[in-house]
């Protein structure tokens, strides 16, 4: 079966599990797609389960302005042929939280240079590639949980900002890859608590929040 034969087949396999309430909900959330057949989590993986992990079908899925395809996409590509400037023209490509989360889940975290190109993403401009990297250091957290100290201060650095002055989904991912760090042990909690020293009575808003939030992640 060729790439077309198989993309047709998934799309047929979409339409028969759409769900269109489920579609309607997240449009009401914000979710937005050119075409969203609604189907949950589960039975994407169910799909995906029924075909081999290929460079070429999971290219060519993400290519598909479809959120399902985009998820398959992410779930098919094998890491080894995913190379590091196929990443960025991925993340270019992403225009909302759900595809960004489950991209990080299914396929960045699992990329052999995870940890560089991450760092590179966070130091970008552009919203979702500082959400994507950020929800992948916090997935390489959770599996290694520390940092070399140059590469953690470039994190605290980065994070801090993202907090105090990124847009809504940039402030939330920074804030779940700096729940990662400050769950890995208590030297890492006080480190990230001596950066934000000071700013409980700070005239900014925004850094008051940040102390505030620290304050209650330490004490949980």
């Amino acid at each position: 079966m060729d790439t077309k034969e198989q993309i047709k087949n998934i799309k047929t396999q979409l339409r028969l599990a759409m769900n269109g309430a489920v579609s309607q909900s997240m449009r009401e959330k914000g979710l937005v797609y050119k075409l969203n057949f609604g189907v949950e989590l589960p039975r994407i993986k169910d799909i995906a389960s029924g075909y081999e992990k290929s460079h070429t079908l999971a290219q060519a899925l993400w290519k598909e302005d479809i959120r399902e395809c985009k998820i398959l996409a992410g779930l098919l590509q094998p890491v080894e042929s995913f190379q590091p400037e196929i990443a960025d023209i991925w993340v270019e490509d992403i225009r909302n939280i759900e595809i960004a989360e489950l991209t990080c889940m299914n396929l960045f975290q699992h990329l052999p240079y995870a940890p560089a190109k991450s760092f590179a993403w966070i130091a970008s401009e552009k919203e979702y590639f500082q959400v994507c990297g950020f929800l992948t250091i916090a997935r390489l957290l959770m599996k290694k949980g520390d940092m070399e100290p140059r590469a953690e201060n470039e994190f605290l650095d980065q994070a801090i900002c993202a907090f105090l002055s990124g847009s809504y989904h940039v402030r939330n991912a920074s804030s779940t890859a700096l729940r990662r760090f400050i769950q890995h042990s208590e030297k890492q909690a006080y480190r990230l608590c001596r950066r934000i020293d000071g700013m409980e009575n700070s005239s900014s808003e925004d850094e008051r929040l940040l102390y505030q939030w620290v304050k209650e992640e330490v004490s949980y």
